[in-house]
This record gives structure tokens, C-alpha cells and sequence, in this order.
């Protein structure tokens, strides 16, 4: 197992499709918010109050829709180029192969998530300066809990990509799935009764609710914590029955 997280974690750092758009969402990251420096604006805003309504304002669909061309190249492009059908034959079995994949993807997921919750707001920082800036517990709250979405939002989409053997075909279905999957849900949900808590308790519903961590009560702060880990776990062990019953040509 331990060699084939390093193999994994190889090809993601040579992987161009993790270095393009890390690199993308850092030059983000940092340009975005000299826009407001440089505009000549009087009035400021906080880093806190940056924070909050831009850093975790877009930090939903970051997780989602980002990753969402990793997975594409970095798991069903290896159908593809045949190096999925040499990872089979190697004698390692199925399941260490997509839990090593499923590990290193996620890992990927996770350091794309928290590109603009830890750079934007540093830059932010040096810019706006660094009087008002968001408390550390709140901090260190949400950057946790974007980690465990990350995962969890990673796990969804590696049980996806391994379904296809084309990366446009994932990509594609990827994109349109997380952008549209919210209306249908709440539409289902309005007209089953009994779906509306599962909707409510989802990662689908529950990521919006980490920007008001510090105001939820316990109840309800325990599911945004519980929630996204056994989603990681549910759809991981889906994923590794689809990955050992499917076809490899």
C-alpha cells in the first residue's frame, strides 16, 4: 500500500491538469483581491469581513467544480492510456489500488480547497492590513471543516470517474452534476416530505453552512462534522465494489 501512495503521489505532483489549476487559483488568490486594493477605493474591507463573504463565499463551489477536471485526468485518463489495465496486472489488488487513488485524489482535492481560504486571505492580510482579522478559532474552524469537505466532496467524484473511460466524458458529467444538482435536490425534496432531512443532512446542504460554524448549536455542529466523514467512507467503499467488478480493457 505504502508504495503505491508514493506512485500515486508522484503522478499527481506530474500531473499538468493539479499544476495548472493550482497555479491558476494562486494567481487568484493573490490578484483577486489587489483589485480592491487598486482601485482607489476609501473604504476598505476587513480581512475578516473579506473573509467571509468572498474567501468562503466561493469556497462551495471551489470544492466542487475544480476538482472536478482533476478527477477527470488524474483517474479516468488512466483507462485511456492504459495504465489503469498495468496497475491491475501488476498483482496488487483492485481495492488497495482505488483506495491509493481515492487517498491521493483526495489529498489533491484538499490542497486545491484550501488555496484561497490560506493564500486570499494572507494577501488579503498584506493588503488591507492586519488589524481586523478573523478570529483564530473561527479560522482554524472553517479550514477544518473545507479539509473534510474536500475529502468528502472527493469521494463522490473518484466513484463517478471510475464509471467512464473517457476524461471529457467525466469532466462533463462532473461539471453539470454539482452545478445543477442542488435545484433538483431541493425540488425533490419539496415534494417527498420524508427526503427533506436527508437533503438537509447532506454535504450537498451542509457545506454552505461552514461559513456560520461558530453560530450553530451543537446539534447541528456535530452533522456538519459527521456528515461529510461518513460520506467519505460510504462512498469510498462504493466506489472500490464498482473499481473490483468493473471491466479494465
Amino acid at each position: 500500500m505504502g508504495n503505491l501512495l508514493k506512485t500515486e503521489w508522484y503522478k499527481l505532483k506530474k500531473d499538468r491538469s493539479f499544476r495548472f489549476l493550482t497555479w491558476m487559483l494562486i494567481a487568484a488568490a493573490v490578484l483577486f483581491p489587489l483589485l480592491k486594493f487598486s482601485d482607489g477605493a476609501v473604504d476598505l474591507p476587513t480581512v475578516e469581513d473579506y473573509y467571509r463573504e468572498i474567501v468562503l463565499g466561493t469556497h462551495a463551489s471551489i470544492i466542487k467544480l475544480i476538482p472536478s477536471i482533476l478527477a477527470g485526468f488524474f483517474i479516468t485518463n488512466e483507462y485511456s492510456i492504459g495504465t489503469m489495465k498495468s496497475m491491475v496486472s501488476s498483482g496488487n489488488s483492485r481495492l488497495r489500488i482505488y483506495f491509493a487513488k481515492l487517498i491521493v485524489f483526495s489529498a489533491g482535492t484538499i490542497i486545491i480547497s484550501l488555496i484561497l481560504p490560506v493564500i486570499m486571505t494572507g494577501a488579503c492580510s498584506l493588503y488591507f492590513g492586519f488589524e481586523e482579522m478573523p478570529g483564530w478559532s473561527y479560522y482554524l474552524e472553517t479550514i477544518s471543516l473545507i479539509t473534510l469537505y474536500g475529502a468528502a466532496f472527493a469521494s463522490i467524484m473518484a466513484t463517478f470517474s471510475i464509471l467512464f473511460t473517457d476524461s471529457g466524458k467525466t469532466i462533463g458529467f462532473l461539471l453539470l452534476f454539482f452545478i445543477f444538482a442542488d435545484w433538483p435536490l431541493q425540488v425533490l425534496a419539496a415534494k417527498v416530505p420524508f427526503f427533506e432531512p436527508i437533503l438537509n443532512h447532506s454535504v450537498f446542504k451542509l457545506v454552505y453552512d461552514i461559513i456560520m460554524v461558530n453560530h450553530l448549536n451543537s446539534s447541528d455542529s456535530m452533522f456538519v462534522v459527521v456528515v461529510p466523514i461518513l460520506t467519505f467512507v460510504l462512498f469510498g467503499y462504493l466506489g472500490s465494489l464498482i473499481f473490483q467488478r468493473k471491466e479494465i480493457k
